[in-house]
């Protein structure tokens, strides 16, 4: 029997060892699947669970009804949904670039330390399943399908609304037929259908972003979040918190790290190429012994915008307009915090991850081998209810 306990303050029941996988967001999944959703005075600190999309904890709630209790249902939700996003993405990819490419992308997907959202009880599966098979069948023209997942896709999470302008603007620039274009439209059917409900059920049909409020004050880039993270990265967490320099250590630190990488770089020739990789991963290992979350968060969220726009052209043209309008609705929010896990969810960033791994793939082993290491470590913290994104 489960037992009651109280995580991210609010009360739930807690089921025995399940508990590992029961953190964060997926305690709202929980209170919306048993008890329904909330916008009025029952709230806790001004959040409302009608800020959470309703099709992962509709879903869950169907299984329930079967006699599985929500842990069993919404890990299996979610972790099915995840390996159909896997499996889809690999024909896509091999479909418009090679298989060795389809197998990095594929690998970096799977291997990244955000997937461990995919496994546990949270949406990451359930949307990228959607999101991706929307993708890869508007860019095979088949315009039923790409309506249906489209629409799932903004029932899930309200990221899948970068999907409107990616179909809207391929159409246009493909010049395809008019369905193309009814297709676009399509993606709003789960959004909208939401605030359907919204609006009979509270008499806002935006309450979903008016809850947005309680997780954040304001919304739009948040330059002063970024400049802070860089900061802590240089000059070190305790520095930045004081506001001078208390800790002289850090900052050496950080220039040794950074003039070793620059001389290796000089003398790369010199030494060789094996050698020179070798230098560049223990650099790198010890710079991220250095700054740690920070140092992961700015080059996975800013890298990955790099790798979209050096691959941009070998991107099918829909990935490619949907991953950048995705980008500007994740660094957007307001905050710094979770966009690294918003960008997990942008599935052309793997095809470009993919490509640049089919062209160095000693490079990939390495990056893999670090993911893999990061994935534990990410693994562990969210066992024990520490925040990760």
């Amino acid at each position: 029997m489960p037992v009651i306990a109280k995580t991210s303050n609010i009360v739930i029941n807690k089921y025995g060892w399940w508990d590992v996988l029961f953190a964060w967001d997926s305690v709202w999944y929980y209170k919306i699947a048993t008890s329904g959703y909330n916008y009025g005075p029952d709230v806790v600190n001004n959040q409302y669970a009608v800020a959470f999309f309703p099709l992962y904890p509709l879903l869950s709630w169907i299984l329930m009804q079967l006699g599985l209790s929500f842990p069993v249902a919404g890990l299996l939700i979610n972790n099915f949904s995840f390996l159909g996003a896997l499996i889809i993405f690999y024909v896509w990819v091999s479909e418009i670039g090679s298989e060795d490419s389809a197998r990095w992308a594929t690998a970096a997907l799977a291997w990244c330390p955000y997937s461990l959202y995919g496994t546990v009880i949270y949406t990451e599966g359930l949307f990228l399943l959607s999101s991706i098979s929307a993708l890869r069948a508007f860019d095979r023209k088949e315009y039923i399908w790409a309506g249906l997942w489209s629409g799932l896709s903004t029932a899930t999470r309200i990221t899948g609304i970068a999907l409107l302008p990616a179909f809207f603007l391929t159409a246009w620039r493909q010049r395809r037929p008019p369905i193309a274009y009814i297709t676009s439209i399509a993606v709003l059917s789960g959004v909208g259908l939401y605030s359907l409900y919204c609006a009979l059920k509270f008499g806002d049909a935006l309450a979903f972003l008016h809850a947005q409020r309680g997780w954040r004050s304001s919304a739009g880039f948040t330059l002063s979040g970024w400049l802070l993270l860089l900061k802590q990265i240089v000059i070190g967490v305790k520095n930045t918190q004081v506001g001078y320099i208390q800790d002289y250590l850090h900052p050496i630190k950080f220039a040794i790290v950074i003039m070793s990488g620059s001389l290796l770089y000089r003398l790369r020739n010199l030494i060789g190429h094996e050698l020179t990789r070798y230098g560049f991963f223990a650099s790198w290992i010890a710079l991220w012994m250095l700054a740690n979350d920070p140092l992961i968060q700015i080059v996975w969220i800013f890298g990955g915008l790099y790798l979209l726009w050096h691959y941009r052209s070998s991107l099918p043209l829909v990935a490619a307009i949907y991953a950048f309008f995705s980008y500007a609705i994740a660094l957007n929010t307001g905050l710094t915090m979770s966009v690294d896990r918003y960008v997990y969810a942008i599935a052309p960033v793997f095809i470009a991850c993919g490509f640049l791994f089919a062209f160095y793939p000693r490079w990939g082993y390495a990056v893999m081998a670090f993911c893999g290491f990061i994935l534990t470590l990410y693994c562990v913290r969210f066992a024990q209810d520490l925040w990760l994104a």
